[in-house]
């Protein structure tokens, strides 16, 4: 059974920063392009970044690139979302998602497993 656990959550003062990981248990993603997106509260489920099976490739949307950074390990089969100078307007449910294709995608549909999400808030 596919399990992606999202931890690193939590409430941050505007321009804080957090550290999202997503691990990923019963099969290997280390050919698997893996991605965050994120949910606000009477919002669509958004695109945030993306990350490609060896992380060479990255792929970010306009709201947070420059802030934010995704990285993987494909040893411990972890992604990361580095958060910095958080804008209250990041506040959101943020979701750790996998797909089947080993590049990179920015379409939601495209991703096969889904994490259960973790809360991130941002105080102004």
């Amino acid at each position: 059974q596919v399990q992606l656990v999202e931890s690193g959550g939590g409430l941050v003062q505007a321009g804080g920063s957090l550290r999202l990981s997503c691990t990923a248990s019963g099969r290997p993603f280390n050919r698997n392009a893996m991605g965050w997106f994120r949910q606000a509260p009477g919002n669509e489920r958004e695109f945030v970044a993306a990350i490609n099976w060896s992380g060479v490739a990255t792929y970010y949307s306009d709201s947070v690139k420059g802030r934010f950074t995704i990285s993987r390990d494909n040893a411990k089969n972890t992604v990361y979302l580095q958060m910095i100078s958080l804008k209250p307007e990041d506040t959101a449910i943020y979701y750790c998602a996998a797909t089947i294709r080993p590049t990179v995608s920015l379409i939601l549909n495209e991703y096969d497993y889904w994490g259960q999400g973790t809360q991130v808030t941002v105080s102004s």
